[in-house]
């Protein structure tokens, strides 16, 4: 039987006209790391504080732990948060930081110091305890307001977006050290964030969160390789859209053809009939470049498609070509093998690109023979 730390049931909250947060019901397993990913404004940050307990619901009910928080106010509740600004007391040492929440709880002076001291030698900041925060590097820090909220033993962990003030390095050497953290801990950590790396690489499961609802929960591997609206398929990882009208049906491959005439296949998500309105998304990692007919001999003939360099965005390992398809001018990236072939193509010099229609996925996005 699944164990929730923490269960939403019909959770709403409106703000005038603006609903921010639509009926919401998901569970989050004892144990694991749940992300909530969407773009600003999408009601993720309202979510978060309806938990705490900062935000009155307009409906539905927080269980935490299996109890319900109607009526229980935020200190009382078995829950922490990291903000973004981390919020730690300058006058106070690091360790009179990480014993703050104990000493409000009246623990005894000598327990504190042993519990601040097990803290700190967890988070990888060991012999601290001195310290002034302003002597701590930014990820330093982040540790310091991580054992703050952690050496109170909660039910839940709320990070409201704590890598956001960090420097790109930085970031990624917190993305790694927050998820071994929580796999040590193994306190229920519920992270939002918009950025879709942090999410994807630190998460067991994600809700991918639009206009209060949320669009899909997976892991990030389903999220990534199986979207279930064109919301996800456009927000999680890069992709290329090319809309246009569903021409034909093949089993669960279809072709769309785009106003200016370009026709691609792809595998399709839900129903699609003749003449639906529909957007295709081909990740430019699937697609593969060619020179000649020659670089393409594993591709079918029709799914061969010329496109001219239009530029170059040198990434190391993310690098991408930027190409115009020939005919309709539409734009499209293709992912750069790691092998540096093709680091000589040069803008404006003609290409040939492919991809695998079970590989791009199609979604109805209106009316149908509109």
């Amino acid at each position: 039987m699944t164990t929730f730390d923490l269960e939403a049931k019909g959770l709403s909250k409106h703000f005038g006209t603006h609903t921010a947060v639509d009926a919401l019901s998901f569970g989050v397993e004892r144990g694991s790391f749940f992300s909530i990913l969407g773009p600003s404004g999408c009601g993720k940050t309202t979510l978060l504080r309806m938990i705490a307990g900062f935000v009155e619901p307009d409906a539905g009910d927080v269980e935490i732990g299996g109890r319900s928080m109607r009526g229980v106010p935020p200190n009382r509740r078995p829950v922490n948060m990291v903000f973004q600004q981390l919020a730690l007391f300058p006058m106070m040492s690091v360790g009179e930081n990480v014993a703050y929440g104990l000493a409000r709880r009246g623990v005894r002076r000598a327990d504190r110091e042993r519990k601040v001291d097990e803290m700190l030698e967890r988070v990888g900041l060991p012999g601290s305890a001195a310290k002034r925060v302003d002597q701590l590097s930014g990820g330093q820090r982040q540790r310091v307001a991580i054992a703050r909220s952690l050496v109170l033993e909660p039910t839940l962990l709320l990070l409201d977006e704590p890598l956001g003030a960090l420097d790109l390095k930085l970031r990624e050497r917190m993305k790694i050290e927050l998820k071994q953290l929580q796999a040590a801990f193994g306190t229920t950590f519920v992270y939002i964030t918009h950025d879709q790396s942090e999410a994807l690489v630190l998460s067991d499961r994600v809700a991918v969160m639009n206009g209060g609802r949320f669009e899909q929960v997976g892991t990030p591997q389903e999220l990534y390789y199986s979207p279930a609206t064109p919301f996800v398929a456009g927000f999680v990882g890069a992709n290329n859209r090319i809309e246009g009208r569903v021409t034909s049906i093949d089993g669960d491959l279809v072709e769309v053809r785009s106003e200016s005439g370009w026709a691609v296949h792809a595998r399709r998500q839900g129903a699609l009939r003749l003449g639906d309105a529909a957007a295709a998304f081909v990740r430019p990692e699937v697609a593969v470049l060619g020179r000649s007919m020659a670089d393409l001999a594993l591709a079918e003939p029709a799914a061969v498609h010329r496109g001219t360099v239009e530029s170059l965005l040198f990434d190391g390992a993310n690098s991408v070509v930027l190409l115009r398809e020939q005919a309709s001018r539409c734009e499209f990236r293709v992912a750069l093998p790691q092998t540096g072939r093709y680091a000589d193509l040069k803008v404006n010099e003609p290409v040939l690109f492919s991809f695998a229609a079970d590989r791009a996925v199609c979604f109805a996005t209106g009316s149908a023979h509109g």
